[in-house]
């Protein structure tokens, strides 16, 4: 446990602030603030503030130490240490130990060896620490240089730790804080790591987030005892956002923002970066990393078209591949600022969470047990706390959970559960049809009860002697004396009396572990008295401990299934009746893996579940694209659509048909080539280098052959894309405009790409080109303005003569339409793979481009082609002709369009689904109506481009690029509920048709 820094000030004076006063704060409990007891203490006048900082107790020691800020002369004035070795019945003074003047802030216990203690001073009037290695009774003091703002101890090397100064330097010591070694400045704050690796390699290295000279954010490793800027190291090329950099586990992330839009990596075990996958268009504005448990990440994101909720995402093993395990969950800002989501993973129980989803402006609790494949709706107790029938029936009517965690370790947050008793989960809830705060009860759910309410009021539940025992005290402002106590898991209380006057409780303390039955309340008996420490001890209630015979198996289950995440776990329970201290806790007595069905399997990434339980795939997902490591020779794992549940311990059964199958690469000709710069931007600066990125979505990488002709008269060639993994540097020697192209070759074909490299280039108004040759061009434009530069390429179809129609879709589409070029392209492609099924026009005659903007609108060009005696026809009545055989075929079909709905980053290929594709789907009503100019194809030679209006179209399609989504759909009216039509009237809803003239 560590002492709590905090920066808030009281009407400009700033204080140091436990969480138990944030907790205080947060019920308007104002008793430890001396003249304002009618307002929260955050905004009381604060004449001066007496405070617990930290309280450590372990094997019957507490050290307590206390301090009182003087708010008229700005600072701490004195401090207090005291110790007590027999649970608190008394307590020494130890200030003529640690320096009578002394002022002490903070007080930190190692965590791998709780005999060593760490004081730091106030570094107003000193810089200096405190060591003690008996336990706090005597401590040794040692001089420092710098001002400690934060300390991080090894996770299992006892006399390491790293010290975050007020300068932001960070400095490492391998003897408890006896000598210090300064390892980097211009650390960013609280993003400094251990290296935690599974196997234990490197416990010495050390994961920091730096800012270089010019201001930039870079991720950088080092060893403790040797950081010196030959020997660090950085993993990821180029810059990364600041204040990203998280190290959890086996897992490192950094966020890189380009575009306008975040991008997000993941390292697993230290491999190579590679960039986060979620689906193609969930577009996140904010990722919040909740839990890399079990060789898995658990994301929760903010996507395009979210304010106050988050949708959950799990990974694979590498972290890579993230699929949807739930939408919408409630989430708030905490007293920080900082962002809550409101999940719950439930203790001592593999694979259960608690949700809070936000569904039409309502609040709704979803559990699943096996890690977010499932989610069901919490069914309410039956009966009150009278035996009074509760009349609530799933799905109408559910029980909403409140699933705050507190920070705070002397008070517990609304839900509670323990590793140590993993039958019992004891929560805040809201009565059915009641959703007024004030209408709050404690709920418990145990194998005794199942789920029932034990108090109408909320309260503090304590876990003691391995959760055998649960204690309850009142959530209240007002003075208390009495708790109670529970030796059944919540069946029934006993009222017990703790204290001979009614105390202010600020909070309880059980030693960690919880296999004693002694805990420590603190409070206060008036307003102005002193600290007050009561010792709770129920060890005489207990003559015995625990023997084999009074334990009962017990097993968990999910609505009736034994089979929770591919296995049968058997626990022992005490029996209900039987008083005995249990003392150390066995865990689970058997656990039998089970046969594997199709609920032990998720769907895969870019699949998505339908209402006939089958995984296919999304709208935006091509099955058949390969793995853009994947060589000719090599193998890789062919996904069926389904992956099993990480942790899952099922076998046999299903498993074999539903697990990916090792398949060889065919080779590919290279295709979807990209060079970028490592930090995103077109600007470069003369002298230093430019470190250039080449991307391949398709073909065989080791057998290909890379030239990059940087535009300078240098040009390069590799044998081998590994070689370029770091980057390919070069350095511009000369200011002005450089065209690097990239070109990519094997045996199957070749791809190319091409990027402007700027220094400074003026912007034009306007662009005249008139294009003499039929066929498909390529353009590029690129834009600067200051140090900013877009750059965007666009295909032309140049023809003579072509007919065209504008498409018009049903308003819902608009709820899903993020409006950026790469959803546009998707939609293209799936509304002519439709057209073509439906009317069996070749699909060489078509062309469907999805317009910018809102409401969703389309173009559907009618082009010249060729009869089989490869004639090619351009005549207004060939064309005209195949317009008309495309409406009759409209109005015979009554032609419709069903597209799956799921959105990401990644750009794959896209997989045009039949019209019997259902599950998370929309029906889209196709109408035609009147149409206006094409925006992709124009006249050969009776039109010229105007320039300005090409410009602004791709300086358009780049601005939405960069814009937030939701920014640009703020100003478009919502659509009444009334005016959305349902799918029974999309189907009996007529054509409109308007054909248009030459």
């Amino acid at each position: 446990m560590t002492g709590v820094h905090a920066d808030r000030k009281c009407f400009g004076q700033p204080f140091s602030m436990l969480g138990v006063i944030q907790e205080l704060c947060s019920r308007k409990k104002c008793q430890m603030c001396v003249l304002c007891p009618l307002y929260c203490c955050l905004l009381c006048c604060c004449v001066y503030w007496k405070e617990i900082i930290t309280i450590v107790l372990f094997q019957g020691v507490i050290l307590i130490l206390t301090k009182l800020y003087d708010y008229n002369l700005g600072s701490i004035t004195e401090s207090s240490l005291w110790r007590s070795t027999d649970y608190g019945t008394t307590y020494e003074k130890l200030n003529d130990k640690v320096g009578l003047k002394t002022i002490l802030s903070y007080l930190y216990v190692c965590p791998t060896n709780k005999r060593k203690i760490m004081l730091l001073t106030d570094p107003e009037v000193e810089s200096s620490l405190l060591i003690s290695s008996d336990e706090g009774a005597t401590y040794q003091k040692y001089r420092l240089n710098f001002y400690i703002h934060s300390l991080l101890f090894h996770p299992k090397q006892e006399d390491w730790i790293l010290a975050y100064s007020q300068d932001q330097k960070l400095f490492s010591s391998v003897e408890f804080g006896r000598r210090w070694l300064l390892l980097h400045e211009g650390v960013t704050p609280n993003r400094f790591y251990w290296s935690m690796m599974g196997n234990g390699r490197e416990p010495d290295l050390v994961h920091l987030e730096a800012r270089t000279v010019d201001g930039h954010a870079q991720y950088i490793t080092c060893k403790m005892q040797n950081c010196s800027e030959a020997t660090r190291s950085k993993p990821f090329p180029g810059y990364i956002d600041h204040n990203s950099l998280i190290v959890q586990g086996d897992y490192v992330f950094v966020q890189l923002t380009s575009g306008g839009r975040p991008h997000y990596y993941v390292s697993y075990r230290r491999s190579p970066f590679a960039q986060m996958k979620l689906p193609k268009y969930s577009l996140p504005k904010d990722m919040h990393v909740i839990s890399t448990d079990e060789n898995q990440v658990f994301a929760a994101v903010q996507e395009w078209n979210q304010n106050d909720t988050y949708n959950l995402y799990i990974s694979d093993t590498r972290g890579v591949y993230f699929t949807l395990a739930l939408e919408n969950v409630k989430s708030s800002q905490g007293l920080e600022g900082n962002v809550m989501i409101d999940l719950y993973e439930v203790a001592g129980i593999k694979g259960m969470f608690l949700a809070n989803k936000k569904i039409d402006n309502q609040v709704k609790t979803f559990i699943t047990y096996n890690k977010g494949r499932d989610w069901s709706l919490l069914q309410a107790p039956h009966t009150d706390l009278r035996g009074n029938p509760i009349h609530c029936l799933l799905p109408y009517c559910s029980l909403h959970l409140h699933l705050k965690v507190s920070d705070n370790p002397y008070t517990s947050g609304n839900i509670a559960s323990r590793d140590t008793a993993p039958s019992i989960i004891v929560a805040s809830g809201m009565k059915p049809f009641k959703i007024a705060l004030f209408d709050v009860q404690t709920w418990t759910n145990s194998g005794v009860c199942g789920g029932c309410w034990i108090f109408e009021e909320e309260h503090s539940v304590l876990y003691l002697d391995q959760g055998g025992v649960l204690v309850a005290m009142k959530h209240t402002s007002l003075p208390i004396r009495h708790l109670w106590l529970s030796f059944d898991e919540g069946r029934s209380w006993s009222k017990y009396s703790f204290t001979s006057l009614p105390l202010f409780v600020d909070g309880v303390l059980g030693e960690p572990g919880e296999e004693t039955l002694i805990m420590t309340v603190f409070g206060h008996f008036s307003h102005r008295s002193e600290w007050q420490l009561v010792k709770v001890d129920y060890k005489s209630i207990f003559d015995r401990r625990c023997e084999e015979e009074d334990y009962r198996p017990w097993q968990l289950h999910s609505q009736g299934e034994a089979c929770i995440m591919g296995a049968k776990r058997i626990y022992r329970k005490r029996k209900s009746e039987k008083k005995c201290m249990q003392g150390k806790y066995a865990g689970a007595m058997t656990s039998e893996p089970c046969v594997c069905t199709e609920a032990d399997f998720d769907c895969d990434y870019g699949y998505e579940r339908h209402s006939n339980g089958q995984c296919l795939p999304a709208f935006w997902y091509n099955p058949s694209s390969l793995s853009k490591d994947c060589s000719l020779g090599q193998s890789y794992l062919n996904s069926t659509g389904y992956r099993k549940v990480v942790s899952n311990n099922c076998t046999d059964g299903v498993r074999e048909r539903y697990t990916a199958k090792p398949q060889q690469c065919p080779g590919k000709p290279p295709q979807g080539l990209r060079i970028l710069t490592a930090d995103g931007r077109l600007t470069a600066q003369q002298g230093l280098n430019v470190t250039f990125l080449v991307q391949l979505e398709e073909g065989d990488l080791q057998r290909s052959l890379i030239q990059v002709d940087f535009g300078d008269g240098i040009a390069v060639s590799y044998a081998n894309l590994s070689s370029t993994e770091d980057g390919i540097k070069h350095i511009y020697q000369n200011v002005g405009i450089f065209r690097v192209t990239v070109l990519v070759e094997n045996s199957l074909g070749s791809d190319s790409a091409v990027l402007y490299l700027h220094v400074t280039w003026p912007l034009l108004r306007s662009i005249t080109f008139t294009f003499s040759v039929e066929g498909m061009n390529t353009i590029t434009v690129q834009v600067s303005a200051g140090n900013t530069i877009l750059q965007d390429t666009k295909t032309i179809a140049v023809y003579e003569k072509f007919q065209s129609l504008r498409l018009s879709f049903s308003p819902n589409l608009d709820d899903y339409n993020p409006d950026i070029p790469e959803w546009r392209r998707d939609i293209s492609r799936v509304v002519k793979r439709a057209l073509v099924e439906a009317t069996g026009i070749s699909s060489k005659h078509v062309l469907v481009a999805v317009l910018p903007g809102l409401p969703t609108s389309a173009e559907l060009f009618i082009l010249p082609y060729q009869d089989a005696t490869g004639e090619k026809k351009r005549t207004a009545a060939n064309l005209e002709q195949v317009l008309c055989q495309l409406l009759g075929e409209v109005y015979v079909f009554h032609f419709r369009l069903q597209v799956a709905l799921t959105f990401s980053s990644l750009a794959a290929p896209l997989v045009d689904l039949t019209p019997s594709h259902s599950g998370s789907a929309m029906l889209m009503l196709l109408s035609v109506v009147f149409v206006g100019l094409a925006v992709f194809v124009i006249y050969k030679f009776k039109r010229k481009i105007p320039g300005l209006n090409i410009y602004a179209q791709m300086q358009n399609e780049k601005d939405q690029e960069m814009v937030s989504p939701v920014s640009q759909r703020e100003s478009i009216p919502n659509v009444p509920q009334s005016e959305l039509m349902s799918p029974e009237q999309l189907v009996d809803e007529k054509l409109e048709v308007h054909p248009i003239g030459k």
